[in-house]
């Protein structure tokens, strides 16, 4: 095919990383006096006296941070088929493989099993803190033994499989959208246990064929809650070691759990503790916390609760009523255990702000309102400062390093604007809370080898590079100033090889008005008196990040003959609430809009060909590719679409609703957002792939785009993955589809309805 032996010569010579990166990082000898490092292949020790850095012993691979430099450096821009970089973990997880569950009837005979739990799932035993108990899910009930599987208890008795209640497990919606992979939780003295209840009787069961590959096939049966249809009921109890006793948590402070009702009147929505989640103990034991909101979820509290009484006290209460609150702020206590550090985004920019567990504000940290905060890098309580990063860079995606009083006093920027900068993280007292979405700048390149600023607190080794400048290291004092080079990316395989720089442009958003950023990576025997054709990888979906200002270089994609782009929207993260409220209640609208605009804005350049434009992704982002060549096939010629959502009508409520609300009250955005609704516009290629045992975006969305377009006497591909969850189509046959339909056959792209000339 045209391009492979290009592909497959520059795939080898990839191999490794297209440059050595300068990215280093440091780990500061406890008296500050100096910090050791390796680059490549080599560890140096760098004195803070004279500035200068010593070669000490020869690093072992596995040391040299500039290898993983290398590594991460290949091939970025390029796509092999997965979500673009900066995917969100809550979402990025819907390009990964989902395994098949089946109902978990087996409890442990002496210990607790090793390894995580399964997606969606929580685990099923729990070791006391003082390792003599242990508290396990078994028939749907919660029992407590000692550790050796002696002298078992069983605490409940009511779960059944036949009236759907178990306790000691979660539901699959809790773990896949809420993060929620525990339901057992011991106090910090091993005397008490609190453990979740879930009641899936409301919600209706999604059966889908299991083992089709074999002889005889199997059924999964999974409570998947449908936006807009009943949900769970969440109930949180504690168990009393001692005196047996139980107590139930008043998660909804008394009231009733309200849910859609069934004659189809509205729903009031009032009441806080329909959802009940992120649940662990105080440092001090003495009472349970948990974070909790309405089904809107636009209001969220951070709640306490006393194990004894039962009895819920607001702690934070956190409210963006025109669409979705965070449901996972950052949280970090400060070591008296009572006080701790907040994310908000409650002035429309995400700022911290100290409180303690009494719910007294003590005072705002940080009060940015035209860029927001990133994760902390140091709290040092002695001196009483706090090192963070924030998006306050020449762009939004440019992180820098600053420094402010615990007091709220004295914010500065201590880095360049002109570079996205990197600081690894300090450990600190155990954080606790799962934020997490705003990590941009902090343990990347450079990160994960200790804490980046010196103990005195007078140094930080700082990791800067942009979009087109590689990464390099260097030591910077706390005035701002650049003291010492440590090290600089070697570029001279790049330069050999004769790769290109991705390029960023900026382009308007559909609103008009709004600047967003997009990347072209280009083939290394580019030729600007060519045409090219060009393929964009996407995911889209609110909060989730495309470009970025890391050092990229094409992968080995891009020599197949194509420009590799990435396309943004109003929905990517890190530019103010409002920002992200353009597409509420609107997805497949905003972000489809926006990204067709970043293809629009190359068409006027020579070497662009706007009628061979490629979409591709997977999950959201397969979503992202059906909507965009059936909203837009004057935009893009050609897409592949694996294991996609279809519409809103189908995904499940806690994601769906926190973006959409209810279909009963939004109907509107359902339809827009609806991919089988424009099946009648295809005009390109279009490739769709689906896992047979996809348990999360389930079969069924695509197997109603595919009857839609049949419908419509459209001409389309289809591959399907027998007894896969929810995976991408093979990436071969991806790239081979778009080898054929772009550049070997570009003639059929346009035909007549949507079908294949003869």
């Amino acid at each position: 095919m045209p391009g492979y032996d290009q592909f497959t010569r520059m795939t080898k010579e990839l191999q490794g990383g297209a440059f050595v990166s300068g990215a280093v990082s440091a780990r500061w000898e406890e008296n500050g006096q100096g910090f050791t490092y390796a680059t490549a292949g080599q560890s140096y020790r760098f004195d803070v006296a004279t500035m200068k850095a010593t070669a000490t012993t020869p690093a072992t691979p596995a040391a040299d941070p500039a290898a993983a430099g290398r590594a991460a450096g290949a091939g970025r821009a390029g796509g092999q088929g997965a979500p673009p970089a900066g995917a969100p973990p809550g979402r990025g997880g819907r390009g990964g493989l989902e395994q098949a569950q089946t109902e978990m009837v087996a409890g442990p005979v002496a210990g607790c099993p090793s390894g995580a739990a399964a997606r969606g799932r929580q685990a099923d035993c729990t070791v006391s803190p003082d390792g003599k108990r242990k508290a396990f899910y078994r028939d749907r009930n919660f029992w407590v033994a000692n550790f050796d599987g002696t002298g078992e208890t069983q605490v409940t008795t009511d779960g059944s499989l036949d009236k759907r209640i178990k306790n000691g497990s979660g539901s699959w919606v809790y773990g896949e959208e809420l993060g929620q992979t525990t339901a057992i939780w011991w106090s910090p003295d091993s005397s008490k246990v609190g453990y979740y209840r879930f009641d899936e009787s409301p919600v209706k069961d999604f059966y889908l064929g299991m083992t089709q590959t074999s002889i005889q096939t199997s059924l999964d049966v999974e409570a998947y809650p449908k936006a807009g249809a009943p949900n769970p009921i969440a109930e949180v109890f504690v168990y009393d070691v001692a005196s047996a006793g139980r107590t139930k948590i008043d998660v909804r402070d008394g009231k009733p759990f309200t849910d859609i009702p069934a004659d189809g009147s509205k729903f009031t929505n009032d009441n806080v503790g329909h959802y009940a989640y992120f649940v662990r103990w105080s440092p001090d034991g003495r009472e349970l916390l948990l974070n909790r909101s309405n089904r809107r979820q636009n209001i969220m509290e951070f709640a306490a609760c006393n194990p004894t009484s039962g009895k819920c006290r607001v702690v934070v209460r956190e409210e963006w009523l025109p669409s979705w609150t965070d449901n996972r702020p950052q949280m970090r206590y400060l070591a008296d255990q009572n006080r701790f550090i907040w994310e908000s985004e409650r002035n429309g920019f995400s700022n911290y702000y100290l409180y303690d567990l009494s719910g007294k504000l003590i005072n705002p940290i940080t009060t940015h309102s035209a860029f927001e905060v990133g994760p902390i890098v140091k709290l040092d309580e002695a001196a009483g400062v706090m090192f963070y990063m924030a998006r306050s860079g020449d762009n939004f995606m440019k992180m820098q390093l600053h420094r402010v009083g615990l007091d709220g006093k004295g914010d500065v920027r201590l880095t360049d604007p002109k570079f996205n900068h990197t600081i690894a993280t300090c450990p600190g007292p155990a954080a606790a809370g799962g934020g997490g979405g705003r990590g941009a700048g902090a343990g990347g390149p450079g990160g994960g080898g200790g804490c980046g600023i010196s103990p005195d607190n007078k140094f930080f080794v700082d990791v800067y590079q942009t979009h087109d400048q590689p990464p390099a290291t260097q030591v910077v004092d706390m005035s701002g100033k650049a003291v010492a080079q440590i090290a600089k990316s070697d570029m001279s395989k790049f330069d050999k090889l004769g790769l290109k720089k991705v390029e960023m442009y900026t382009y308007l958003a559909a609103d008009g008005k709004t600047t967003l950023y997009g990347t072209i990576a280009f083939p290394s025997n580019f030729d600007p008196a060519k045409k090219y054709p060009a393929v964009a990888s996407v995911y889209g979906g609110p909060g989730s990040a495309v470009t970025n200002e890391n050092f990229a270089t094409p992968g080995a994609t891009t020599e197949y003959g194509f420009l590799v782009l990435q396309v943004s929207s109003r929905s990517a993260p890190g530019r103010g609430k409002a920002m992200l409220d353009a597409s509420y209640q609107k997805l497949g609208v905003t972000e489809m809009a926006d990204m067709a605009e970043g293809v629009k804005a190359l068409w006027s350049r020579p070497y662009f060909d706007k009628a061979r434009v490629g979409i591709y992704g997977t999950s959201y982002g397969g979503y992202s590719s059906a909507l965009s060549i059936l909203r837009y096939p004057d935009v893009w010629a050609a897409a592949s679409a694996s294991s996609s959502v279809t519409s809103w009508f189908h995904y499940d409520s806690i994601y769906t609703e926190r973006y959409m609300w209810i279909p009963q009250e939004n109907k509107e955005g359902y339809e827009d957002g609806n991919a089988m609704n424009y099946a009648k516009n295809l005009r390109g290629r279009l490739l769709i792939y689906y896992g047979t045992a996809d348990n999360n975006v389930h079969p069924n969305n695509s197997m109603q785009l595919i009857r839609a377009l049949q419908q419509a006497g459209k001409s389309f591909e289809v591959q399907v993955g027998p007894d896969l969850g929810h995976t991408g189509v093979n990436n071969q046959r991806m790239w081979e589809f778009f080898i054929e339909n772009l550049i070997q056959r570009p003639d059929r792209l346009m035909a007549p309805g949507g079908g294949l000339t003869p």
